[in-house]
């Protein structure tokens, strides 16, 4: 679990040492406030990917009883997507925000659905860790899969990264693109046109 009283501690010291007073009236309750709000935007450290997943993991069946199961499997049309999910994190690098971020998640149901809200709540809790924008991809990819048990998954993430765009190289208008493409996704044109 995060500790708050240990954070306080260390902006203190941050503060001290940037030669600022961590006692002046602007900064006195500075350090308390780093440490709530650290508490929340690093929720997700909190918890495995599994316990998201049972977290979220509220699915529904998928309506689709007109076929066999190897017509369902073969039918590249039957995909759930949601576009623009907006997200941020945090890069493990710098611990600079990644903001604008737009998560694209799609899927092929695997006899059941997910229900949408939780998607996004899957997207919102993997996004509140540090890490790098590839393994957000990852994760988010790995709870799902886990969640509906099917093998075609694909992520799409779009992000600004503050760690470019305000320090450093300073290109404000740079915007990092990944994917995570799984099982049909990686090989079926049909399905790919989705997450475009």
């Amino acid at each position: 679990m995060i500790d708050e009283r240990a954070i306080e501690e260390h902006i203190r010291g941050i503060l001290a040492a940037l030669g600022d007073d961590p006692d002046r009236e602007g900064l006195r309750d500075t350090p308390r406030r780093v440490a709530r709000m650290y508490s929340e935007v690093f929720e997700g450290m909190n918890y495995t990917n599994h316990e998201i997943a049972e977290m979220f993991g509220k699915t529904f069946e998928d309506g689709f009883e007109d076929g066999s199961d190897a017509e369902m499997d073969a039918d590249p049309g039957r995909v759930v997507v949601m576009k623009d999910i907006d997200m941020f994190s945090y890069c493990e690098h710098h611990m600079a925000l990644m903001y604008d971020m737009k998560a694209t998640v799609a899927y092929v149901p695997g006899g059941k659905v997910i229900g949408l809200s939780k998607i996004a709540r899957v997207c919102d809790m993997v996004g509140r860790r540090l890490q790098l924008q590839e393994k957000i991809g990852k994760d988010i990819a790995d709870i799902i899969t886990e969640i509906n048990g099917s093998e075609d998954v694909a992520v799409t993430l779009e992000a600004c990264h503050s760690c470019v765009t305000a320090r450093g190289i300073k290109k404000t208008n740079t915007k990092t693109y990944t994917a995570e493409l799984r099982g049909r996704f990686r090989t079926d044109p049909m399905l790919q046109i989705y997450i475009k």
